[in-house]
């Protein structure tokens, strides 16, 4: 992935301090750390608070090896790039969890009395956690979504 080596000597002097704890969810000042650590990569937000939250080492151990992998070693991103039927029903589960959510947005009952009624809606959302993040980035690239940073995607404007 390409990050600051520094970091990720941190992240491994940070886990084997937690690899020291007979368990590791007690090890709250270290998994702070990491949470901090990580916020500084390239991972996906979802992916560092579900790890971070859940205590995953394992999780953890993997995030390490990705980030201290040399560029030449990372797989090319067309190499990998998910099948046009996956990133259809990725499409798909997106378009249905973006309807849900208007839904939800514009059923509140405190409305303004002094605004037109008009809902402005969400216009991105987290997608589906269903598909891995390349089917996102791949729906992204071909124009169908757009990346609007912090793990939040929208519809491309057709």
């Amino acid at each position: 992935m390409g990050v600051d080596p520094g970091i990720v000597v941190k992240l491994n002097e940070q886990l084997d301090a937690i690899s020291g704890y007979d368990d590791p969810r007690r090890a709250s000042s270290e998994w702070k750390q990491v949470y901090k650590l990580l916020q500084k990569t390239d991972l996906r937000p979802g992916r560092i608070t579900s790890m971070v939250g859940m205590r995953d080492v394992a999780g953890l151990i993997q995030a390490i090896e990705e980030l201290g992998a040399p560029e030449s070693e990372t797989p090319d991103p067309a190499a990998d790039a998910p099948d046009s039927e996956t990133c259809k029903k990725a499409l798909k589960a997106f378009r249905k969890r973006l309807a849900v959510t208007r839904l939800d947005d514009e059923s509140q009952l405190g409305r303004s009395p002094l605004s037109k009624g008009a809902s402005s809606g969400p216009l991105a959302i987290s997608p589906p956690i269903e598909w891995p993040d390349a089917v996102w980035r791949e729906l992204a690239r071909q124009g169908k979504l757009r990346d609007v940073g912090g793990g939040f995607y929208e519809l491309a404007k057709q």
